[in-house]
């Protein structure tokens, strides 16, 4: 996209912004990144992100994504101290078996990653941060058919509101985004939103990471069933730490008080987050946090929508928190991005908004899905069909290390999930659940199968 004589701005500095602002950066002479928060210069949690404090996992393909647009990123956090190696799953009543395959995962605390991706970005010659900045409403050319900047106003004494001109605007201010509200002062329809209620309350807390702790393993996830709708996970981080991230759905919500903390986690179907909390010296007190309903804006399906303003990251689609999907299905909407922009201005808009659906898509149908079926509610017969299909494929995952690969595949959105239906994963299924049901059936412990690499 020819813009180099242009300006762009960039509404939320949080990672969505920022990946944003880095490919703005390849096609703007000036991209300005405003953003509500006093911005940290070290790892620190900051306001407009209360759900830092809680459990983050950037996934498989996330981690390539960022790591395209900045090299090195994945040894600078290693040698800060975030902890690259492998953890455990516990799906459907028992923990996966790992394929020898099976590739090291990064782990890292949401301040600590956003702090060197923010120090990255602010490192650009053409991007300026703006924090400590509000975005009260966008500006219209005439007839307001073209977006051509931001209305702001400082927060410092003294000021009064202004004018940023831009040739293109991206909101990227989160779940929180008041672009519905500004496209209907400007005469345009809101998006229609989807809402997935989940009731969801969770509560997380450091602790100290010892050595041998988990036998070297440095994740546990613990999935919710029909019968048992809690979840957890326990990740290493920096600093030689653990964050354990306790989770309960429609109202069954952990505590906050010690005792009430402890017997959430053993309650939870296996007892290792509960016997890894017991044994090791917590580092903060639980920090509750609630989430009412998977959210997505339909900004795709707009027949009407200005010139010059695009959405992305959570401002056009949030999830249920326990599946890890948020920064990472952000990421891959930066590719996307790329990709419009080098086609050139005409009509960006619209294919913009249709490739960020296509990228939401199957990670939005995975936790939809899903929480559907953990809510209990009527289910037309395929989708039914499906989640006895997929309770088998949990099942046999547990001796199948081919399988349990497959599937992990697709929870990193690396695959699309049609894969779990390829023949030859279905015929490991079906062969696979007769043996797999015969042994559940006789009580033999799941167990985890080590990588050999």
């Amino acid at each position: 996209m020819e813009q180099r004589s242009a300006t762009a701005i960039v509404i939320g500095g949080s990672i969505a912004g920022l990946l944003a602002a880095r490919v703005l950066s390849d096609h703007f002479t000036q991209v300005v990144v405003l953003e509500r928060d006093a911005l940290p210069e070290t790892v620190a949690h900051r306001k407009g992100t209360p759900q830092s404090h809680h459990a983050h996992a950037l996934l498989g393909q996330g981690q390539r994504i960022m790591e395209a647009f900045f090299p090195g990123l994945t040894d600078t956090l290693v040698q800060q101290g975030a902890p690259l190696g492998y953890g455990r799953f516990f799906f459907g009543g028992g923990y996966f078996a790992r394929h020898a395959q099976t590739l090291p995962t990064l782990y890292v605390s949401r301040p600590c990653l956003e702090a060197e991706v923010r120090r990255r970005v602010r490192a650009l010659s053409c991007v300026r941060v703006v924090d400590r900045c509000d975005a009260l409403g966008l500006v219209a050319g005439e007839g307001n058919r073209r977006i051509t900047g931001v209305r702001i106003l400082r927060r410092q004494d003294g000021a009064a509101a202004e004018i940023l001109p831009a040739a293109l605007v991206v909101d990227a201010s989160g779940r929180g985004s008041r672009t519905p509200a500004w496209l209907e002062e400007l005469g345009y329809a809101a998006p229609a939103v989807d809402l997935v209620e989940v009731g969801m309350g969770y509560a997380s807390r450091l602790y100290a990471r010892k050595l041998g702790d988990l036998d070297g393993d440095l994740l546990i996830n613990v999935a919710p069933t029909p019968q048992n709708r809690r979840a957890s996970a326990a990740l290493a981080q920096e600093g030689d730490r653990w964050i354990v991230t306790l989770a309960g759905y429609f109202g069954d919500h952990p505590p906050t008080d010690e005792a009430g903390f402890r017997d959430f986690a053993r309650k939870l179907p296996t007892p290792d987050i509960y016997e890894l909390i017991a044994s090791a010296a917590p580092l903060s007190d639980p920090v509750p946090f609630k989430f009412p309903a998977n959210q997505r804006r339909r900004y795709e399906r707009l027949a009407e929508f200005p010139a010059g303003l695009l959405v992305l990251g959570d401002a056009i689609c949030s999830f249920t928190p326990i599946y890890g999907q948020g920064m990472s299905t952000a990421t891959m909407q930066a590719p996307a991005l790329q990709a419009c922009l080098a086609q050139g201005p005409v009509d960006l808009e619209r294919r913009f908004s249709r490739q960020a659906a296509a990228a939401i898509d199957n990670p939005w149908n995975l936790t939809v899905g899903n929480d559907q079926r953990l809510s209990g509610a009527a289910l037309p017969a395929p989708k039914r069909l499906l989640n006895w299909y997929m309770a088998r494929l949990q099942l046999v995952a547990r001796r199948d290390p081919e399988v349990a690969l497959a599937f992990l595949k697709v929870g990193s959105l690396f695959a699309a999930p049609p894969s779990l239906l390829h023949p030859r994963i279905a015929l490991r299924v079906l062969k696979g659940s007769r043996l797999a049901g015969s042994t559940s059936a006789q009580g033999v412990a799941p167990f985890v199968q080590k990588s050999s690499s």
